[in-house]
């Protein structure tokens, strides 16, 4: 074989092609960066037009009605065979309510807008406050004393600005839940498709299942109190509403709030969780919602059971076949009266005793507090103590406190019977001797 000479020319063609690749690779570089460049400015330019417009930052495309933007932001749900486009499609066109900001509703909220709700209502009157940081998890420190809407609304659109939120800042009562709800009998709110009950009494649960039967919406109802809580859906498909399972209202000093009888924080986390899960399902039409069925949470146990509820009935006088229920008579209807409980957040101070055989914390403050931690007694011994009659002592005087003076009161009316009739109640009780006495005594 014969060698020519040519090596050298090889080499510096070899060269020139890896100068050229590099060149290549330098150019394809520059290009990405210019065109990340260009998405940027354009992402600026889309942020500053919604906050001029206060709607959704949502631009449809293509046979599917996504954006990119929406697509990348949502790609992980998009991704689940189950979900899918359609499915994230329908979301970003629903509209939810949520009514309560409270430790149900605030998971709720996140969630409802970080998934892609195109119109996310909330109702609350409600103020921020210290003893909420523990499970309305919605709200910081940085907005005690200010109202919740405010800061949900803050909260949602610092998650998801490409939604619209919309703030109302008042009490839900019959006289403006249709309004608020379906724009009855005006279009001066938004019309929601789906509500979620995230309240806390007994009153607002008959009044929001009736405005959803009326108003025609399904309705995803939650509750927890202590370390359970339960979840089910109304008025949705045929199934039953609220006043189909329970058409007389339990007795006042049967329904317990968190205020009184305490939650562990992370009980209407995940309550809450699970009404944006239902909400979710109904909005985009997967799955199968928890209609007819209730699911029951015990947190001590991690235990959940779903059980099932009955149907709908023919003589509720709300959805029934004969029900009279129309937008006049549910706007007229005392919920606070039929329930014999109130629909403020606020606790309830009684008034059973007189003036006579009631003491303010100011007027009692020179005297001596003693915790006697007075144990339950059988009825037997009562009975016994009741035959025997006051004691030599029942002449003394005899002052009775408790967390905000209304136990306090019917214990004093329990000593009167027995004889004590010097016994007297310290009105607000701890509450008040916290406020008007000793700033620095604790409260709960």
């Amino acid at each position: 074989m014969e060698c020519n000479g040519g090596g050298g020319d090889s080499t510096q063609i070899l060269q020139q092609i890896e100068t050229l690749k590099a060149q290549k690779t330098d150019i394809e570089n520059r290009i990405s960066l210019l065109e990340a460049q260009l998405r940027q400015i354009a992402s600026k330019e889309e942020t500053s037009a919604s906050n001029c417009v206060h709607s959704p930052k949502i631009t449809y495309g293509g046979d599917h009605g996504l954006s990119s933007d929406a697509i990348y932001r949502y790609s992980r749900q998009l991704l689940l065979p189950s979900f899918g486009v359609q499915a994230q499609s329908n979301l970003l066109k629903s509209k939810i309510l949520v009514v309560g900001a409270g430790g149900l509703g605030s998971p709720a909220l996140l969630y409802l807008a970080a998934c892609g709700v195109g119109c996310l209502g909330m109702v609350d009157h409600d103020i921020v406050e210290l003893n909420n940081m523990h499970r309305q998890i919605i709200h910081t420190e940085a907005y005690i004393g200010q109202p919740k809407v405010k800061s949900a609304a803050a909260a949602c659109r610092a998650i998801n600005s490409t939604i619209q939120v919309v703030e109302h800042e008042e009490a839900l009562r019959a006289s403006n839940a249709l309004g608020i709800v379906s724009q009855y009998p005006c279009e001066a709110y938004m019309k929601y498709d789906i509500v979620v009950d995230a309240t806390d009494n007994l009153p607002s649960r008959y009044m929001i299942s009736d405005c959803c039967v009326v108003a025609g919406k399904p309705l995803v109802s939650g509750a927890a109190l202590g370390l359970e809580g339960q979840l089910t859906v109304y008025n949705y498909n045929g199934g039953p509403c609220y006043r189909c399972l329970f058409p007389t209202p339990p007795p006042s000093d049967a329904c317990q709030r968190c205020s009184d009888s305490g939650v562990l924080g992370i009980v209407p986390g995940v309550i809450g969780c699970l009404q944006a899960l239902e909400a979710i399902k109904i909005a985009s039409d997967v799955g199968e919602p928890l209609s007819g069925r209730m699911l029951l949470f015990d947190a001590l146990s991690a235990r959940i059971r779903i059980v099932k509820i009955r149907g709908k009935s023919l003589q509720c006088e709300s959805c029934g076949e004969n029900a009279a229920l129309t937008p006049n008579l549910f706007q007229s209807f005392d919920y606070e009266n039929f329930t014999q409980s109130s629909l403020s957040t606020a606790p309830l101070k009684l008034r059973l005793l007189p003036e006579s055989a009631r003491i303010s914390s100011r007027e009692y403050k020179e005297r001596v507090l003693n915790d006697v931690k007075i144990p339950v007694i059988s009825s037997a011994l009562k009975e016994e103590e009741e035959r025997k009659g006051p004691s030599s002592t029942s002449s003394a005087s005899l002052y009775v406190v408790c967390r905000r003076g209304n136990d306090s009161q019917r214990a004093v009316q329990c000593l009167h019977k027995m004889g004590f009739t010097s016994a007297k109640d310290i009105i607000g009780g701890l509450e008040s001797w916290a406020r008007d006495v000793d700033p620095k005594f604790p409260t709960y």
